[in-house]
């Protein structure tokens, strides 16, 4: 498909620090904190908390992560981000451009170049393949104020998450069948990004669905059609049925997690309870990001490797995200298309 000359791409990610150093970490955590769709608490409190208990303490830790995964030319987030975009654009000859959510490049300097190539009807990418207010929300609201300021010409399609399309399932399998190939594992994890449980029932249009049974997730209607956590079991299912997999050999679980109330069970807390189990032989994947990142590079793949070997593992496969693959650059082609 051709793009008409006044169309362009947007693809935006999260987001990562400037520059490995305190200063830049810490920057970096006030501006990504003070989102009231990440800590959506009173402002007052927000900031409370963000002042008082998170900026003075949690930059040196975050940025001891940061050094483990950090390479020569950056943060893997924004390398992975920038390379799918090239690939994206010299593929089909659209002019794409990519920004983070939070901190640079920005969402401003995207759209600016955007509109200074002539281009004023822009079809929007959260690289997030499933609902939630600190994601996909934040994304498309912060967008399209920042595109207001730029210029009022903008037209801005925004894609709907994909968890569930055809072709996203199919490069997750793809990504995960090579090392189904080559080795047999006792229990794989679908490590997802947690969230507080209150933001999962934010998004009930129903107000009465969420949370109401056990099963409230596996029913298609309207109070679960933009969960999160919803979202993320039928991926995990289409994903585990598309690879043939038994119920038995997969399981969900959510890190990442910042205090009480958020969606169980705990991915650290799995990683030490398997081998206790008798499942020492595991592989984990972090489906909630398409570019691997300090979530996925630190928090899984190093710190959570250390939490399953003490525990008594006695192997650990992390299997990377989607990334620049081929099957990302035509997932988000159809993407486009599809709009």
């Amino acid at each position: 498909m051709a793009l008409k000359n006044n169309e362009g791409v947007l693809l935006i990610n999260l987001g990562s620090p400037k520059e490995l150093s305190k200063k830049s970490v810490r920057e970096y955590l006030r501006v990504f904190l003070s989102d009231d769709n990440v800590i959506d608490l009173p402002k007052i409190i927000q900031q409370m908390i963000l002042r008082l208990f998170i900026l003075p303490f949690r930059p040196k830790k975050t940025l001891e992560a940061y050094e483990k995964i950090w390479t020569s030319k950056g943060s893997p987030l924004i390398i992975s981000t920038e390379s799918i975009s090239k690939k994206l654009s010299k593929k089909t000859g659209w002019n794409v451009e990519y920004a983070m959510r939070y901190e640079e490049p920005s969402i401003e300097r995207a759209l600016t170049r955007l509109k200074n190539n002539g281009l004023n009807k822009v079809y929007v990418i959260s690289l997030y393949p499933h609902n939630a207010m600190a994601t996909t929300i934040t994304t498309e609201l912060e967008t399209r104020v920042i595109a207001n300021q730029v210029s009022e010409d903008f037209e801005l399609i925004f894609t709907k998450p994909f968890y569930d399309n055809e072709i996203y399932i199919n490069a997750m399998s793809n990504s995960i069948r090579p090392y189904l190939e080559n080795a047999s594992f006792d229990k794989i994890i679908f490590s997802y990004h947690g969230i507080p449980k209150r933001q999962a029932k934010k998004t009930d249009e129903t107000g009465s669905h969420c949370f109401s049974t056990s099963e409230c997730c596996e029913l298609e209607v309207s109070g679960s059609k933009d969960c999160y956590r919803s979202h993320t079991r039928i991926a995990s299912d289409l994903t585990a049925k598309h690879l043939g997999l038994r119920e038995d050999q997969w399981e969900i679980a959510y890190q990442s997690r910042i205090g009480p109330g958020w969606l169980t069970p705990f991915t650290d807390k799995r990683l030490a309870e398997l081998p206790k189990e008798g499942k020492d032989n595991i592989a984990v994947l972090c489906p909630s990001f398409i570019s691997d990142c300090l979530e996925t590079l630190e928090e899984i793949d190093i710190r959570g490797r250390e939490t399953f070997f003490k525990a008594g593992g006695r192997k650990m496969t992390y299997i990377p995200c989607l990334n620049d693959s081929e099957d990302t650059i035509k997932l988000l082609e159809e993407l486009v298309e599809s709009c």
